[in-house]
């Protein structure tokens, strides 16, 4: 996810600037976070983004109550504002961030923080959650996003053996069921050997996409699923492709 598309989750999340609404509770969850929680995320996020979650900051352990009102004041904003600024960045996080990292950074957190985090942690194995999150990653509509969701599942079904299909739609959105049965039916459930450029292709003509948003679609897709599946299956799942499509999706 790049700077662009973090920023777009917080503006219509937060329905403020995103500039003000970022920097103002990325200087507070440097405050609360571990100094070196701080810098392994800084690592992982967008370089514009990254550089407003500033480190050297002396850690302090306070509770979500108090997270609220550092936030109002740096932001000259009321509570209810401020909490909803922090909603939105953490909704952002979750796009930004693979789950690991994403639940190493919420285990800090304690009991109290659950309502500023509950976007960020609702369920991807729903499909409206699902197509959300694909299309906050790849900057699309939801209607495009859906239809890139159901080429890219459609195309990996018929890329993978039919017993991992398998596992995927006891854990995908049941709505994908569909494309997926009709992937694995394409291979006749033996998995069809294609390269990357040979996946996006397919991919873009089943979406009816350009080479380059077919890429950003199948990225978004395939961090999603990993978002909605256990990491053992995502494990499973990688280990039936070659190290370009994990490299993808681990982007």
């Amino acid at each position: 996810m790049n700077e662009e598309r973090f920023r777009a989750v917080v503006r219509r999340e937060a329905g403020g600037d995103p500039a003000t609404v970022t920097r103002t509770v990325f200087e507070t969850l440097a405050e609360r976070l571990m100094p070196g929680l701080v810098h392994a995320l800084r690592d992982r996020l967008p370089a514009g983004v990254a550089r407003e979650l500033i480190t050297g900051v002396s850690h302090e352990t306070f509770g979500a109550d108090e997270f609220v009102l550092r936030v109002a004041v740096r932001a000259g904003v009321d509570r209810d504002t401020a909490a909803r600024y922090v909603r939105a960045v953490f909704t952002a996080l979750s796009r930004a961030l693979e789950p690991a990292d994403l639940a190493v950074a919420l285990a800090e957190l304690p009991r109290d923080y659950r309502p500023l985090t509950e976007g960020a942690t609702r369920s991807a194995r729903e499909l409206d959650e699902f197509v959300r999150r694909v299309a906050d990653r790849a900057g699309a509509t939801p209607e495009r996003a859906l239809r890139a969701s159901e080429a890219a599942m459609e195309t990996l079904a018929e890329r993978i053996s039919g017993d991992e299909v398998d596992d995927l739609i006891r854990e995908l959105p049941l709505e994908l069921r569909p494309v997926l049965v009709r992937g694995r039916a394409r291979s006749g459930g033996r998995g069809r050997r294609m390269n990357l450029e040979e996946f996006l292709r397919l991919v873009a003509e089943r979406a009816d996409a350009g080479p380059d948003e077919a890429r950003d679609l199948t990225q978004a897709v395939l961090v999603t699923v990993h978002d909605a599946v256990t990491d053992k299956e995502f494990g499973d799942l990688l280990a039936q492709l070659p190290r370009e499509y994990a490299e993808l999706a681990h982007a």
